[in-house]
């Protein structure tokens, strides 16, 4: 039986997590004001959430996406937030950085500073800065999570807390002003608030995709973070909430 172009944009979110207006107007060639009618009777059926630009699937709590699709998704947005992070980076500092595609993006950026220190759980990371001979790389040890490269647990957490950084280099999963940043992982939930407790400047980065979307675990909350880079894409009402408790805000 032929599939409804509404059950067809819930399979493709069970899939994917988020899909774009203008990319659903263009796989089923209908104009984007049909898609949105679309969103609009799927939202009242408490089956999507509408964000900006498109739709995430509706759930109490979100689901993490496969790496390999994180990758892909929204590369555009993560290659300008990582090019604009690492503006803040200056030679000498020690930064801590946290896992995630976008801040992934960022570690390329980083090539060329001097005398920078690096700490993070990320493998990939480390592998991304490990020839810059100007950049001391410290990969926090502990268990390593299947698939993603990143380690946590009590020996990444027992190791961090004997240092101290310049600035923290947060990813986030999810994001919604009232709740803050939220994650899937526990334990790198749990990692990330000992990294918080141990840099002086905390900044996230999050593409607009992750705005309105809640996840079960709370890394901090919104007022705990100094700055947000993000991209222009991003819900302008929910960017005003933070800006309002003193929270920076930087638009890639």
């Amino acid at each position: 039986m032929k599939l409804t172009r509404k059950e067809e944009i819930i399979n493709l979110l069970s899939e994917q997590r988020i899909v774009t207006t203008t990319g659903l107007s263009e796989r089923f060639q209908v104009s984007m004001e049909t898609i949105r009618r679309d969103f609009n009777e799927l939202e009242e059926m408490k089956m999507v959430r509408r964000v900006h630009g498109g739709a995430v699937l509706y759930t109490e709590y979100g689901i993490e996406p496969d790496y390999t699709y994180r990758t892909a998704e929204n590369y555009n947005e993560k290659y300008q937030i990582g090019k604009k992070a690492a503006e803040m980076v200056k030679d000498g500092d020690s930064i801590i950085l946290d896992i995630g595609t976008t801040t992934l993006e960022f570690a390329r950026f980083l090539k060329g500073k001097k005398d920078l220190t690096v700490l993070t759980n990320s493998l990939k990371i480390a592998y991304e800065l490990m020839t810059e001979k100007d950049i001391t790389v410290l990969l926090l040890g502990g268990k390593v999570r299947f698939g993603e490269g990143t380690t946590s647990g009590c020996w990444a957490e027992e190791m961090i807390d004997r240092f101290f950084a310049d600035k923290l280099f947060l990813g986030a999963g999810a994001i919604i002003p009232q709740y803050g940043i939220m994650d899937y992982h526990m334990e790198e939930t749990n990692l990330r608030r000992h990294f918080l407790k141990r840099a002086k400047q905390v900044i996230a980065l999050a593409d607009y995709s992750k705005f309105g979307i809640k996840a079960m675990n709370q890394v901090c909350k919104s007022e705990e973070l100094d700055c947000l880079i993000t991209d222009e894409k991003t819900d302008k009402k929910m960017l005003k909430e933070l800006k309002g408790i003193g929270v920076q805000i930087i638009i890639a």
